[in-house]
């Protein structure tokens, strides 16, 4: 009980802020969505990272390099760190710029004045919708996982089919919960605050349960020599896991593109828009890649020693594992105590949370601003009832999300990569729309188009559960789909007329 009682607190110790910066709030529609552009760079900086951190980064990292070792780090988290700040810088900064030019709060009010179609809207919507749904299934699943494995043996006669522990059903509703009370009462004040306070407990616990865990394993008292004892018992039974023998060299430079899908991630763009100005920008776009560092590679390491770790002569993971999920909750719970276990998983779903409260303020915001005032009319509501319109949305992809997760699902880190390859593969759009004169909305529509239909051909073909092997002439299913985005975009657009002289001025004039 003791884990669960301390997980319990922090919840409350996280509503209590939340809470609480609602008390700064200015009352208008754009504080709620935007906190009235006045995040400042070091608030930026940890609200990014903590939005861009999920349980795909901690659970899903920890899960595949126990499958796959160490090779896991160089796919994923060393080109994260660069592509990341570069879509802070190619993207991020001069998204700013138009949102405060056109008083822009979403990605799709930017696209429809770009392209000069008012119905792109009602293409991009439902996809966008769609791939962020999957991306908050990782958050929800990922949470119930955690709370259900540190909480295994609380309870003496209930919940036998979980371990007498928390059902994973009823922790991901806690964590639902707790997320929509602050989003719903804060907004994104509230959601930047609590993205910091989040960013800086799961970094600073996070790095207590690594050294914990090196030192249990290695059984000395130097830390970097328990480092290097737990990974020459790897050497010893796993040597494979060392290596990038798993990985096949196409596959393996196909993942650079992953890191890529941040640049569509509709509430890093919402995030974006809230900087105070573009200055705010340098220290998130040195500073990311060093905090990706931090988290990723201890993540990694755990889920490489647990192919060896052991406790009083026993494996720590049985060798017959089949929920990758659960490898770093196993990890943390046999190798630290009661208490310290308690505030480690608090840290985890500190992590898992930072992203989720981004999330469904993003969809709630788009569904507000995209569907009901653009189609309803904005004269027709007051600002009052804007903000009510989003909270109402909010709940209900609340509600459905977690109704979903009760499903049975792929594991963490495979519902990830599909989630981000279909916002990779629009990403060529918003390069263009940036960047390229030539664009027209028929080839624009033609290059979204191709991309949902390519990643809904190759999700059927690699089956439900998708089959983690999966990959398209030696690659991720995501080269294909960026690539056949990409080439129908270009070749669709030099074959229709140019966009008018007035929105090119608008968008590529340098004043």
């Amino acid at each position: 009980m003791t884990q669960l009682v301390i997980i319990i607190i922090y919840l409350l110790v996280l509503l209590s802020l939340g809470t609480l910066v609602t008390r700064w709030q200015r009352g208008t529609s754009k504080d709620y969505m935007l906190a009235s552009h006045t995040i400042g760079p070091f608030l930026l900086l940890l609200s990014l990272f903590g939005t861009t951190m999920t349980a795909f980064a901690l659970i899903g990292s920890t899960g595949k390099a126990y499958r796959l070792g160490i090779g896991v780090y160089g796919m994923m988290a060393s080109s994260s760190g660069i592509v990341h700040s570069l879509c802070f810088f190619f993207f991020g900064i001069k998204l700013w710029s138009l949102g405060q030019r056109y008083d822009y709060r979403t990605q799709i009010q930017f696209f429809r004045d770009r392209l000069e179609s008012g119905r792109i809207g009602l293409l991009l919507f439902p996809i966008l919708v769609g791939l962020v749904i999957p991306y908050l299934l990782i958050g929800v699943l990922g949470s119930g996982a955690i709370i259900n494995g540190v909480t295994r043996g609380a309870f003496q006669s209930a919940f036998a089919d979980y371990g007498h522990g928390v059902p994973n059903w009823m922790g991901s509703g806690m964590i639902c919960s707790v997320v929509l009370t602050y989003v719903f009462l804060g907004g994104m004040r509230g959601t930047a605050w609590a993205n910091a306070f989040q960013t800086l407990v799961f970094i600073t616990l996070g790095g207590i349960a690594f050294v914990v865990i090196a030192n249990r394993i290695g059984g000395t008292a130097g830390f970097f020599e328990n480092m290097q004892r737990a990974t020459q018992a790897v050497q010893d039974t796993h040597p494979e896991k060392l290596s990038r023998q798993g990985i096949s060299q196409l596959k393996f430079l196909s993942y650079l593109l992953i890191p890529l899908s941040a640049g569509m991630f509709p509430h890093l763009f919402q995030h974006w828009l809230t900087a105070r100005s573009a200055r705010s920008f340098k220290l998130p776009i040195v500073v990311h890649p060093l905090l990706i560092l931090l988290v990723w590679l201890p993540c990694v390491l755990v889920g490489v020693w647990a192919t060896s770790a052991t406790l009083d002569g026993h494996r720590i993971i049985p060798a017959d594992l089949t929920n990758e999920n659960t490898v770093l909750v196993r990890m943390v719970t046999s190798l630290s105590g009661p208490i310290l276990a308690g505030f480690l998983s608090a840290g985890i779903l500190a992590a898992v949370m930072s992203s989720l409260d981004s999330q469904f303020l993003c969809l709630g915001t788009m569904f507000t601003q995209d569907i009901v005032l653009y189609y309803g009319g904005t004269e027709r509501f007051t600002d009052r009832q804007i903000i009510w319109l989003s909270r109402s949305f909010i709940v209900v992809i609340v509600l459905v999300t977690y109704l979903i997760s009760l499903l049975k699902l792929p594991g963490v880190f495979d519902l990830g990569i599909w989630c981000f390859s279909g916002f990779t593969s629009l990403v060529p759009l918003l390069a263009a729309s940036l960047y390229w004169k030539r664009l027209t909305r028929a080839g624009a529509y033609a290059g979204v188009l191709t991309a949902a239909v390519l990643w809904m051909f190759l999700f059927r073909q690699a089956g439900y559960p998708p089959d983690p092997k999966f990959a398209v002439f030696l690659m991720l299913p995501v080269v294909t789909m960026t690539a056949g985005s990409a080439v129908v975009m270009v070749m669709v657009s030099f074959c229709t007329a140019p966009p008018s002289q007035e929105t090119l001025a608008r968008y590529f004039s340098k004043s």
